[in-house]
């Protein structure tokens, strides 16, 4: 694999928005939202929840008409541009969330959370204009590899801050890493330009999701594997949102403990996106899932059983190598699965299909850490997730969508 610009700059693009996941969502602003903003027991967790689901809503409602008009405008650069802006904005002003601010901490990071997640729409949809079909794969992996160097760049930052006791400060400090890290994609990537022209964009897309859905049966495939996606990526956005949470509820872990703790993760996360990248071009995608969808369900039942801070970085050992595999498969399987014509469309419907699913999980886990007062029982119960993908994942014909993706011809 030859080292573009344009792969270099898409690359520094994971580097750069790992550290709003890291901080924002997994390791700091969930706790502090938790534990200072609510403080009043598992009704934090419950909130958290309600604010993820939320913000995964709104991404599902507005995914497949961005996808689709960025598809036909040929302007993945500049939505992604937009809703980058978006996060780093509301982001900063994280900085302002105080105890008691429930709502304003709500808000803030329900609308940061959107641009996040509404950027990598026309991220992911960018993969194909920078690599060929075989090279997907090690492109992807590397993409994560080094976005967990940047995640684990952005925990050391934010440790003499939190040890500091000025946590507040993290959140500009992860808006200034985004935005300066970012500035590479939109600098450096040249993003191929197909003929287009003036129109609606709006009913255009319409018509074009209406279309893709009228004749969803010749991606048969495909179509099987959202749905398989779409039940184990909720599990994997819980874990995500809430594995902090978890910590400092079960193990009274405080924050830099925390910070710690995902530090020692990055490297693993990194391992296994990098070697899983390789894994998948030899073997497949679909392969490659399932490996990391067993490792998510052993993930589980650790998390279940530790009893100790200790036993609990060796959980988060292991999970590292699980989302490192299973997140970077995941975007690779749905790009040799979709014709090239379609991939704003359908990356949008893939992030439509992942937000829906994730509106169910966040929600679930924090009503059962509320109704219990127990976040075990909220943990194991993401494991139905993982099974029920896993299974479903099995009836999927790679191969056979593969070739109807590569044969395709757009007669639109």
């Amino acid at each position: 694999m030859k080292m573009t610009k344009n792969i270099f700059s898409w690359i520094m693009y994971d580097f750069a928005n790992s550290s709003f996941t890291t901080i924002i969502v997994t390791v700091v602003y969930s706790k502090y939202f938790v534990q200072t903003v609510v403080n009043q027991g598992e009704y934090g967790t419950a909130l958290w929840g309600r604010a993820v689901s939320i913000s995964m809503l709104l991404v599902a409602l507005s995914a497949p008409i961005f996808g689709a008009v960025a598809d036909f405008s040929r302007a993945k650069k500049t939505f992604l541009f937009y809703n980058t802006c978006l996060t780093i904005f509301f982001t900063a002003l994280l900085y302002f969330v105080r105890a008691g601010d429930i709502t304003k901490g709500m808000l803030f990071f329900i609308i940061a959370n959107f641009g996040y997640n509404s950027a990598n729409v026309f991220y992911n949809a960018l993969l194909p204009d920078i690599t060929t079909r075989e090279n997907m794969g090690k492109v992807s992996g590397w993409g994560w590899g080094v976005g967990y160097i940047g995640g684990m760049i952005s925990l050391l930052l934010a440790l003499p801050l939190v040890h500091n006791h000025w946590t507040a400060l993290t959140y500009p400090m992860v808006a200034s890493f985004f935005a300066i890290f970012s500035i590479f994609i939109f600098v450096m990537l040249k993003e191929v330009h197909r003929p287009s022209k003036r129109t609606n964009y709006f009913r255009t897309a319409v018509q074009r999701i209406r279309v893709s859905a009228k004749n969803i049966g010749n991606f048969r495939e495909l179509l099987k594997f959202i749905v398989s996606y779409l039940i184990y990526n909720d599990g994997i956005v819980v874990i995500i949102s809430f594995a902090s949470i978890y910590g400092a509820s079960r193990f009274g872990m405080t924050t830099k403990q925390l910070i710690t703790f995902f530090i020692m993760m990055q490297p693993s996360s990194m391992l296994g996106a990098l070697f899983f990248g390789y894994v998948l071009d030899k073997i497949g995608p679909k392969r490659t899932i399932n490996i990391s969808l067993v490792l998510w369900m052993g993930v589980l039942l650790g998390a279940f059983f530790c009893q100790s801070v200790t036993q609990f970085y060796i959980v988060g050992i292991v999970a590292g190598l699980a989302i490192g595999s299973s997140q970077s498969s995941s975007r690779t399987m749905l790009a040799l699965l979709t014709p090239d014509a379609k991939m704003g469309e359908f990356f949008g419907f893939y992030a439509f299909t992942g937000k829906m699913s994730s509106i169910i999980g966040p929600v679930l886990y924090g009503e059962i850490a509320r109704i219990t007062g127990e976040q075990r029982w909220a943990i194991l119960s993401v494991s139905v997730f993982f099974v029920v993908g896993f299974i479903l994942l099995q009836t999927v014909n790679e191969q056979k969508g593969r070739a109807v993706a590569l044969n395709w011809k757009d007669d639109s």
